[in-house]
């Protein structure tokens, strides 16, 4: 998928954040400015979450709660400490969990997941490539084409 605007790419990842149910996990890679939080917006938009959602850089997880509850996480300076975050309560929870840097993390993440990556070409322009791991995640990334 391609996005030319903030506002794209947070209405991509809500029509994505639409096929998601509890328990999935999103893993989202990207460089620095590249619109993880912005997609992780979109999802939150999905499940009706009115909390604004900002980057849970500091606090590693941030909690909202919606139709679904969505578990925020960026694990970028958490490498090295995730065993100790209890992170698997939230992988298997009652939620969605969203995961930014999750390649730092790759060996703690659910079997069966999404992973988004979102690669920025210039400022405004983003290149949004998600990816099913596991039968039902296929099964349920088709019904969005």
């Amino acid at each position: 998928m391609q996005s030319q605007s903030v506002e794209e790419t947070m209405h991509l990842a809500c029509q994505f954040g639409k096929i998601l149910k509890k328990g999935d996990c999103v893993t989202l890679e990207g460089d620095l400015g590249a619109g993880k939080t912005h997609f992780a917006k979109g999802i939150a938009k999905a499940l009706n979450i009115k909390a604004m959602v900002t980057s849970p850089t500091y606090t590693i997880i941030k909690e909202y709660e919606g139709t679904t509850p969505l578990y925020h996480m960026d694990v970028y300076r958490a490498e090295g400490q995730a065993d100790d975050l209890g992170l698997e309560e939230y992988f298997y929870g009652n939620g969605i969990t969203v995961i930014e840097w999750a390649h730092l993390i790759e060996d703690l993440l659910p079997k069966e997941r999404f992973v988004c990556s979102i690669k920025k070409i210039d400022d405004h322009f983003r290149q949004i490539s998600i990816k099913a791991i596991g039968n039902k995640q296929g099964e349920r990334l088709r019904e969005l084409k």
